[in-house]
C-alpha cells in the first residue's frame, strides 16, 4: 500500500501563490503516475493536473492551464503543484493520488479518480476575494 501525504494548503488572497507538496512512499515511486484532484463542497472530485511516471507528459484541467504547474522529484519521492494567480473558485480540498499498479506508457497521465489506487487525506486551499 502506497502512503500519500499532502501539505502546503492554506488561506490566501486572490492573486497569491501556493505550492502544494505530496510525499509518497514506496521504492518504485519513479514508476507511479501522479495526479492532483480537488473537491469543493457539494461538488465532485475533479482532476486538476497529472504527470506521467517519466515526467515527460503532463495534463492540466482547462480551469488551471497557464496558472498551475505540476512537477515531480523522484529523488525525494515528491510531487508538487505550484499554483499561481489563485482565484476564489480555486477554493477546495486538494488531494494527491498515486497510480502504483500495472504497466503504463511513459506518457500516460491518468485523469479519472478510478485510475488511481492511493490517495492522501487532502489539504484545504481557501482563496479569499
Amino acid at each position: 500500500q502506497v502512503q500519500v501525504v499532502e501539505s502546503g494548503g492554506g488561506l490566501v488572497q486572490t492573486g497569491d501563490s501556493l505550492r502544494l507538496s505530496c510525499a509518497a512512499s514506496g521504492r518504485t515511486f519513479r514508476s507511479y503516475a501522479m495526479g492532483w484532484f480537488r473537491q469543493a463542497p457539494g461538488k465532485e472530485r475533479d482532476v486538476v493536473a497529472a504527470i506521467s511516471w517519466s515526467g515527460v507528459s503532463t495534463y492540466y484541467a482547462d480551469a488551471v492551464k497557464g496558472r498551475f504547474t505540476i512537477s515531480r522529484d523522484n529523488a525525494k519521492n515528491t510531487v508538487y503543484l505550484q499554483m499561481n494567480s489563485l482565484k476564489p473558485e480555486d477554493t477546495a480540498v486538494y488531494y494527491c493520488a498515486a497510480r502504483s499498479y500495472g504497466y503504463s506508457s511513459s506518457s500516460y497521465t491518468p485523469r479519472s479518480p478510478n485510475e488511481y489506487d492511493s490517495w492522501g487525506q487532502g489539504t484545504q486551499v481557501t482563496v479569499s476575494s
